[in-house]
């Protein structure tokens, strides 16, 4: 047992005053871990005075369960010399003689006195704690379930619309071209442009809530071959060449000599080079050019297609490559959508170790920039969660 002497005693007394005056439950043990002292926190802790648990009492109280880890833990402390924490269980008694644990968590360390080694431990009720823990993984869980559900309904429905939306456009084509007969009124021919302008925007709406869906489900699969980026870029021009003609833009191919080939999905890559290029055809008014370029910089490929149109406004910029939010259309964008088409892009970078990169100035132009890695799973730039933004 510990021994004292008068400065000791003075010592001890002092802790006394101050165990009982903290919310925690302090206690001293002696050397064969059996409680000497217990606080006025004791009461609370276990419904009983602080005598209940001397010598045994408190060992007693412990879960069976947890007993072993309680006394190695007094072991540890007093073998090691240095402050040790656990957390176990400890029986408190309640109304009607019902069992019930409450879940602690104990601190303990030695404390020299003359030639003998006391321990002294600070025990606290932490089950408001674990409450909350569990509420908050309850939360957690019942979340990420609501959104595994959103993600596959979306998934769902998104397939469920393609195939009537692909007769809709297919018939319509078949009408606007009149490939069975003239039709009799140029209104009717009108009238089936306008369904296949339609449909086009509704299943390229679609597909971008497929396409999110299926990133955000982890089911959007790479398939990674190396290829030629200069074609790619050429390739995206053509197709979108057409766009740029209806609203009088000048449509420019900007291909460094000498790239690197490109070891990515070139689907993919396709997809996004187009996004960012009808965005820009969409955002920039007649007379305006559009420049596709792509270049090698720092171990990485970059794909930028900038623009001298309307652009966004600094507070606007942030908010870009979020699903479902666009810029303020308040300064004149003539353009509407559902924002979908950059967080689709920003995304499929992402899954390609890059990132996509956004500068504009409001009335001078955006340019967008995708940053992908030359060799697989590596980039020097470093990935980033969603758009990088900077305006002027």
């Amino acid at each position: 047992m510990c021994v004292v002497g008068n400065d000791e005693l003075l010592a001890l007394e002092a802790y006394r005053l101050l165990a009982e005056n903290t919310p925690d439950m302090i206690t001293r043990h002696d050397e064969k871990g059996r409680v000497a002292f217990a606080s006025t926190a004791a009461e609370r802790l276990f419904g009983e005075p602080p005598a209940s648990i001397l010598g045994e009492g408190l060992f007693e109280r412990v879960h069976v369960a947890d007993r072993p880890l309680y006394l190695t833990a007094l072991s540890r402390a007093l073998a090691g010399n240095e402050p040790v924490s656990v957390a176990f269980r400890v029986r408190r008694s309640s109304p009607g003689d019902a069992v019930e644990y409450v879940p602690v968590e104990m601190r303990c360390r030695p404390v020299a006195v003359r030639e003998s080694v006391c321990l002294v431990a600070a025990t606290r009720d932490v089950s408001e704690r674990k409450a909350r823990e569990a509420e908050l993984i309850r939360a957690r869980d019942a979340a990420e379930e609501a959104s595994r559900a959103k993600t596959e309904f979306l998934a769902n429905m998104s397939h469920e619309l393609r195939t009537p939306l692909n007769a809709v456009i297919g018939f319509a084509d078949i009408l606007s071209g009149e490939l069975f007969g003239k039709l009799s009124e140029a209104r009717y021919r009108e009238y089936a442009r306008l369904i296949h302008e339609s449909g086009k925007h509704l299943l390229n709406v679609v597909n971008d809530i497929l396409d999110m869906s299926k990133v955000e489900a982890g089911k959007f699969r790479l398939v990674k071959e190396p290829f030629d980026v200069g074609a790619l870029v050429a390739l995206s021009c053509d197709i979108m060449r057409h766009a740029a003609e209806q609203r009088s833009l000048a449509l420019i191919a900007d291909v460094a000599p000498g790239l690197s080939a490109l070891p990515a999905d070139r689907r993919t890559c396709k997809q996004m080079l187009l996004n960012l290029i009808a965005n820009a055809i969409k955002f920039t008014d007649p007379g305006g050019v559009v420049r596709v370029s792509a270049r090698e910089a720092k171990g990485n490929i970059e794909l930028s297609v900038a623009d001298n149109g309307i652009g966004i406004a600094k507070q606007d910029l942030p908010k870009l490559g979020n699903p479902f939010v666009q810029a303020n259309n308040a300064y004149g964008r003539a353009g509407h959508g559902t924002g979908l088409g950059l967080s689709v892009v920003s995304a499929l970078a992402e899954l390609h170790g890059g990132r996509l990169m956004l500068e504009s100035t409001l009335g001078q132009g955006t340019t967008a920039t995708i940053i992908l890695p030359c060799r697989p799973g590596d980039s020097r730039e470093g990935p980033a969660k969603g758009a990088e933004v900077s305006a002027a």
